[in-house]
C-alpha cells in the first residue's frame, strides 16, 4: 500500500518544470491542481483516452483504464492514462496521446 502522505515530483517532457503529487492523487489531478497544462486532459475517468501518457522513468501504479486507449501490452511497455496513474516515486511522463485512427481495433 503506497504511503499517501508521501508526494512526488512528476515531470513531463516538454514541459517547464516539475510539480508535486501524493501518493493517492492522480497525476492528471495534480497537474490540474498545479496549474500546468503539460498534459490533455478529457474525461478524468479512464474511458476516453485524451491523456495517455508514456512513463520513462519512476514506479508507479494504475486503476482501471480503457483498454482501447491502452491493450495490456502497451501497459507492459509503460503506457498509462494519466488520470489513472498514481506515483511511488518521482517520474518523468512522455504525452502519448493517439491520433484518431491509429488506435487497436
Amino acid at each position: 500500500m503506497p504511503d499517501v502522505a508521501r508526494r512526488f515530483s512528476i515531470m513531463v517532457d516538454g514541459a517547464a518544470g516539475a510539480f508535486a503529487c501524493n501518493a493517492d492523487t492522480p497525476v492528471l489531478i495534480a497537474m490540474e491542481r498545479s496549474g500546468r497544462k503539460a498534459i490533455a486532459v478529457g474525461c478524468r475517468g479512464g474511458g476516453c483516452g485524451f491523456c495517455r501518457v508514456r512513463i520513462r522513468a519512476g514506479a508507479y501504479r494504475t486503476g482501471r483504464m480503457s483498454r482501447a486507449h491502452v491493450t495490456a501490452e502497451e501497459e507492459r511497455q509503460g503506457y498509462a492514462l494519466a488520470c489513472r496513474l498514481f506515483p511511488l516515486e518521482d517520474l518523468v511522463l512522455v504525452p502519448a496521446r493517439r491520433v484518431a485512427g491509429t488506435g487497436p481495433p
